[in-house]
């Protein structure tokens, strides 16, 4: 039967559940309000959606890699309480949206809501999140994701690393190799995940030196030379105290330059140099903002 928007908005008012459980429930009920009511109440979604004005503010970093390292995807999914980011139920909705977005490539969180799921195509992902927060009694939220795949035909690998044993911090990168093999090539991007993930602050900004803005390197040259000149340096060493400062500056946000966590004499360049380059990496920390860095 033909259920009116204006019905299914009313209901959605009513009882705060989600657009399509409301259309959903309104269809089973054949337009009864009052048994699609009931119908939401016993599927427990009209009590999820009151949750979801509480702060969900713990959580975890999930991941998954498909097509044989082609494409991967971490994705942070938000809890209220460590407890509940501990349990099965939840570490298996993680684990389901992570595998979802590597196979179905959602272009951003809404539309990954919309979404049939792949392992219940006859719900959506929002509609499994939903019937999550109606069953473990918290509120929860697919904050973001970070997907990267190969172009077809190109050479290279996608890897994740989740640092144990909370979860909280989570990596992507995507290697190009020089003269790698796909072992050795496997093995150097788990090498920079666990680099990435294990950089403590996290402050690798770019991949290398050379993607840094001009404006940006100048505005930093132009504060070195003024803390320099403001230490009473005299004016013919401002500027070679600028320069050695904008190597700390690689060191510090450039992910090439950086002193290589397992072996902090050489880079993470060196490390790398002759065998694979770095594409892009991305790294989540519960509750920080996103962002996929590129060469």
């Amino acid at each position: 039967m033909s259920i009116s928007a204006e019905v299914v908005r009313h209901l959605r008012e009513e009882t705060g559940a989600g657009m399509m459980d409301c259309k959903s429930a309104l269809v089973e009920a054949q337009g009864d309000m009052e048994k699609a009511r009931e119908f939401l109440r016993k599927k427990g979604l009209a009590a999820a959606a009151k949750k979801a004005s509480r702060a969900a503010t713990d959580g975890a970093v999930g991941s998954s890699i498909v097509d044989g390292g082609r494409a991967g995807v971490i994705v942070e999914v938000n809890c209220e309480t460590d407890f509940v980011a501990k349990t099965p139920d939840f570490q298996s909705l993680v684990k389901g949206v992570a595998e979802h977005v590597a196979r179905k490539a959602p272009s951003d969180v809404a539309a990954l809501a919309d979404q049939p799921f792949s392992a219940n195509p006859e719900k959506t992902v929002g509609q499994v999140v939903q019937e999550a927060i109606a069953f473990i009694k918290e509120n929860i939220v697919v904050r973001r994701f970070a997907r990267f795949e190969l172009p077809p035909g190109a050479p290279g690998v996608v890897a994740t690393y989740i640092h144990p044993p909370a979860a909280k911090v989570g990596v992507l990168v995507e290697l190009a190799p020089e003269q790698a093999d796909a072992a050795t090539l496997a093995a150097l991007a788990k090498d920079v995940a666990m680099h990435v993930a294990a950089a403590s602050p996290a402050t690798a900004l770019y991949v290398s030196k050379d993607e840094v803005p001009a404006g940006v390197l100048e505005k930093e040259k132009e504060i070195y030379r003024a803390q320099a000149a403001a230490s009473g340096k005299p004016a013919n060493v401002v500027d070679k105290i600028a320069e050695g400062k904008v190597k700390e500056y690689y060191a510090t946000f450039c992910l090439l330059e950086q002193p290589y966590i397992r072996e902090p004499k050489s880079t993470v360049g060196q490390h790398l140099k002759g065998k694979a380059t770095v594409r892009r990496f991305a790294r989540f920390r519960l509750g920080e903002e996103s962002g996929a860095k590129a060469e």
